[in-house]
């Protein structure tokens, strides 16, 4: 049995008990741990909040896990760790999950950029649902000459949950400008890798309040995928609509 490691912080935006907001399970009581940090430079961020370390709170495991154990609510479906990113605090996310679905019973789910294969690994026998968020180029997330590497560590990163039997799922964000002969190559590249019967959806959220994109540019990027994957699905966020966080 693996022992915590005692030395290991972790820096929280916030923790809280809420609807999910995004992807294939949206509408499901949420228990979020938002972790502090972030890299990456999504033009179209909403949660710039928790983009530097410092923009959270310290706390050692042990406290962390007693602020879960207060905003855990009744009848919650799954507890998830987003961000910032959370793969930058792996090490956390591993004791948090652990903990969340050993003492308390709780499906554990990962939202992230998947930017690190080698953290994902480590952290992914703790998980039950895998969110692989695919970063297209106009999300501005990184610089051109690192694009290919960080589409490189997503990409295994699908086939590492696939082959692990992790509920996996795939999301894009889109948004007026996004290139959609990029996206066709970038479908064509995760169906060369995964099947369509590994996935439990492919979600394209279109960017709200920057540079949202319409109806026939939506239907586009739908046509994009629809033929190699029927069960793809065009997802607002959810909690924007009726608005909570």
């Amino acid at each position: 049995m693996q022992r915590m490691n005692n030395n290991v912080r972790v820096q929280l935006s916030e923790i809280f008990t809420s609807i999910e907001g995004e992807g294939v399970l949206v509408g499901t009581k949420t228990l979020f741990v938002r972790m502090a940090g972030c890299h990456l430079k999504c033009h179209w961020c909403d949660t710039t909040y928790a983009l530097s370390m410092n923009s959270g709170l310290d706390y050692s495991i042990s406290d962390a896990k007693e602020l879960i154990r207060r905003e855990l609510k009744p009848n919650t479906f799954k507890i998830n760790f987003t961000g910032g990113e959370p793969l930058i605090q792996y090490e956390a996310v591993i004791e948090l999950a652990k903990f969340a679905s050993v003492e308390i019973g709780l499906r554990t789910y990962l939202e992230s950029s998947c930017f690190d294969s080698g953290r994902f690994a480590k952290v992914l026998p703790y998980l039950d649902i895998c969110k692989i968020e695919f970063k297209l180029r106009d999300s501005k997330a990184i610089d051109s000459r690192n694009y290919p590497q960080l589409v490189y560590n997503e990409i295994k990163c699908l086939k590492m949950a696939v082959q692990n039997r992790k509920r996996t799922y795939i999301k894009i964000v889109v948004t007026k400008l996004t290139d959609q002969l990029q996206l066709e190559g970038l479908v064509k590249d995760i169906f060369s890798n995964v099947k369509a019967t590994d996935l439990l959806g492919f979600v394209i959220q279109p960017s709200i309040g920057t540079d949202e994109p319409g109806m026939e540019k939506l239907l586009n990027f739908y046509d994009c995928i629809y033929p190699i994957y029927e069960e793809v699905r065009i997802i607002p966020q959810l909690h924007k609509v009726i608005g909570v966080r």
